[in-house]
C-alpha cells in the first residue's frame, strides 16, 4: 500500500478507507498529550514532508487516557512512528470502530496485526 499523500492545508490530512469514505484528521507530533475526549486516531511515519504511512490505528473513548498493551507499544517503538493523526468522535463506539475498520481494511497498518 502506499503512503497516504492527501494533505488539506497546514496540520490536516485525508485517509481514506476502503469504502471510498473519506476522513478527516488533524495532525500532531508523536507524544503529544491530549485533553479528555473520544477519538479515533492514526500513528503514523512521516516518510518524507507530508507523505504519511500508518503503522497503528485505533479508536478510543478517552484520548487523555491512551494506553496500548505493551506488545502493541513495542511495535509502534520499532515503527518510529513521528506523528499522531486525530479525528475527535463523539457519534458513540459504533461509529469509531467502524471507521477504524474501514481504515485497517484499506491500510492494514503493521502494529495492527499484533497479537
Amino acid at each position: 500500500m502506499q503512503p497516504e499523500q492527501t494533505m488539506i492545508g497546514q496540520g490536516l490530512h485525508v485517509w481514506t478507507g476502503v469504502s471510498g469514505k473519506r476522513y478527516r484528521y488533524s495532525l500532531y507530533m508523536f507524544g503529544t498529550s491530549f485533553g479528555p475526549g473520544a477519538a479515533n486516531f492514526i500513528l503514523a511515519k512521516e516518510i518524507k514532508p507530508g507523505l504519511h504511512f500508518p503503522t497503528f490505528i485505533g479508536s478510543t473513548p478517552d484520548l487523555s487516557d491512551l494506553s496500548l498493551p505493551s506488545d502493541m507499544t513495542e511495535c509502534i517503538r520499532m515503527s518510529r512512528a513521528t506523528h499522531i493523526h486525530v479525528h475527535f468522535n463523539e457519534a458513540g463506539e459504533e461509529s469509531r470502530r467502524a471507521e477504524c475498520a474501514d481504515l485497517i481494511e484499506r491500510w492494514n497498518p503493521p502494529c495492527n496485526q499484533v497479537r
